[in-house]
């Protein structure tokens, strides 16, 4: 659905995605309030895509959270706090979840309520 395939079906995207199923917290969409709860499909690390009630207007700022669990962390689980623009917005069965595919542009690692510095993500890529 969101995979930039060539003719010959060969994925075109440089960086690796990981098909991931991760609660994903939307809190702010393009300086309004919201909060909505997602889940997501894969997760690289410039992008995300993730499935929400919220039909998304491409091109708008979101900001949102997912933890990384244990078997990913190999530690304690890690809840990472990411600022995004939307680049894509599917609805493709015509019910009430959207695929929402976001670049991130910045993230900070958010660690037993400290935040810690924010880190941009270098070479975002247009698609994630």
């Amino acid at each position: 659905m969101f995979a930039k395939d060539d003719e010959e079906g060969k994925e075109k995207r440089a960086i690796r995605r990981f098909p991931l199923q991760l609660p994903v917290t939307l809190t702010t969409v393009s300086g309004g309030q919201m909060e909505a709860a997602a889940e997501s499909r894969d997760v690289s690390s410039h992008g995300i895509c993730f499935y929400c009630d919220a039909a998304l207007e491409r091109n708008s700022t979101i900001e949102f959270t997912v933890t990384l669990p244990t078997e990913v962390t190999m530690t304690e689980p890690i809840s990472v706090h990411c600022n995004g623009t939307v680049v894509r917005v599917e609805n493709s069965d015509g019910g009430s979840k959207f695929a929402v595919a976001a670049a991130i542009d910045s993230y900070e690692f958010v660690a037993k309520d400290e935040k810690q510095n924010s880190v941009p993500a270098t070479d975002a890529p247009e698609n994630p």
